[in-house]
C-alpha cells in the first residue's frame, strides 16, 4: 500500500522559523526558515520513507469562516518578521524537490488537506503532517496524523496519531472531535467555547451523549448542572462553531502533483540562499557528481 504524506505547510513553516533562530545569509537576508523547512523534510523522508509528499499552503484569509465569525483568527496579528520573504523560497523549494503543492483563494491548508484525504482514501495509506488538532477529524482506518516534534522540547520527536491515539490523547473518537473542538472552542483559531467548560467536561458530555445534537437536545439533564441553561442559551453559538472548524472537503483541482526532484533547480535555490552544508548533503542524497 503506498503511504501518502500530506502536510499542512504553513503550520511546518511556522516551527521550522522558529526551530532556527539567527541565521542569515552574507547580506542580512534571514534563512532560518529554510534551513529548517528543509531538515524537516529530509528527516521525515529519511524516518517514515513516504511514497509521495504533498505540501499544502493557506493564500489569504478564508471569507466563508469570516463571514460567520468576523473575529476568525483576529488573534494571530501579522505573521514575523522575515518569515513572508522565507515563505515565497519554501514554496520554490517544496516544488523543486518534487512535492506535490495546493493552494487555492478563499481556502485553508486544512481544507485543501482534508479534500486530498477525501480524494486518496481507499487503496492508500495517507499520513496527514500537523500539530493542529483540527485535522484529528480526519483520522480513520486509513488515515493517520503525524504530529511533529514540539518546538519548545524537540527530542519528543515525531509522533503518529491513530484512532486509538485519539481516544489516549482528547479521551473521543475522531469523529467526536469536531463536537468536542465546538464545546471548548478553539484558542488559536479565536473561537470561543461554553464558559467554565474544559477538555474533561466535554469529553465527558460526548462520552454520555454521543454527539453535539444530543448534547444539546439534552440540556436539561447535563451536569454539572450550572451548565443547563448555558448550553441551551450559547446553542447557536455551539452549531456556528462546528461550522468552523467543520472542514471543507470539497475537491480541489489545480493542485500541482508530485514528480521527481529538479536537482538543478533546489542547487540553484541552495546556492542563492548560500546553504553550502545543504548542497554538499543534496550531491550525496540524490548521487550527483
Amino acid at each position: 500500500m503506498n503511504k501518502i504524506f500530506l502536510c499542512d505547510g504553513h503550520n511546518l513553516a511556522f516551527r521550522a522559523f522558529y526551530g532556527i533562530r539567527e541565521l542569515y545569509r552574507s547580506d542580512g537576508f534571514p534563512t532560518n526558515m529554510i534551513h529548517g523547512w528543509l531538515r524537516s523534510f529530509w528527516r521525515m523522508e529519511d524516518e517514515f520513507k513516504p511514497d509521495r509528499l504533498w505540501v499544502f499552503f493557506d493564500l489569504g484569509g478564508c471569507p466563508q469562516r469570516e463571514r460567520i465569525l468576523p473575529d476568525y483568527k483576529a488573534n494571530r496579528g501579522s505573521p514575523p518578521e522575515g518569515f513572508l520573504e522565507q515563505l515565497e523560497w519554501v514554496k520554490k523549494l517544496t516544488t523543486a524537490l518534487g512535492y506535490g503543492t495546493g493552494e487555492a483563494e478563499g481556502r485553508e491548508a486544512d481544507d485543501l488537506i482534508a479534500a486530498k484525504v477525501q480524494e486518496l482514501k481507499g487503496e492508500k495509506e495517507l499520513v496527514v503532517v500537523s500539530a493542529d488538532k483540527d485535522l484529528a477529524q480526519l483520522i480513520e482506518p486509513s488515515v493517520s496524523q503525524l504530529l511533529p516534534p514540539p518546538t519548545a522540547n524537540p527530542r519528543v520527536g515525531w509522533r503518529l496519531l491513530d484512532e486509538k491515539g485519539v481516544m489516549e490523547k482528547f479521551g473521543v473518537k475522531p469523529t467526536q472531535i469536531l463536537d468536542y473542538l465546538s464545546i471548548i472552542g478553539d484558542q488559536s483559531d479565536n473561537i470561543p467555547g461554553l464558559a467554565g467548560v474544559g477538555p474533561k467536561t466535554a469529553v465527558k458530555w460526548l462520552q454520555e451523549w454521543g454527539n453535539l445534537d444530543a448534547v444539546i437536545a439534552n440540556a436539561g439533564r447535563i451536569t454539572p448542572k450550572r451548565f443547563c441553561s448555558m448550553i441551551y442559551e450559547k446553542r447557536e453559538m455551539l452549531l456556528r462553531n462546528r461550522d468552523l472548524i467543520r472542514l471543507d472537503s470539497t475537491i480541489h483541482i489545480g493542485d500541482i502533483k508530485p514528480c521527481s526532484p529538479d536537482i538543478e533547480k533546489i542547487f540553484e535555490i541552495l546556492e542563492i540562499m548560500e546553504m553550502k552544508k545543504s548542497i554538499s548533503e543534496v550531491k550525496i542524497r540524490y548521487s550527483v557528481n
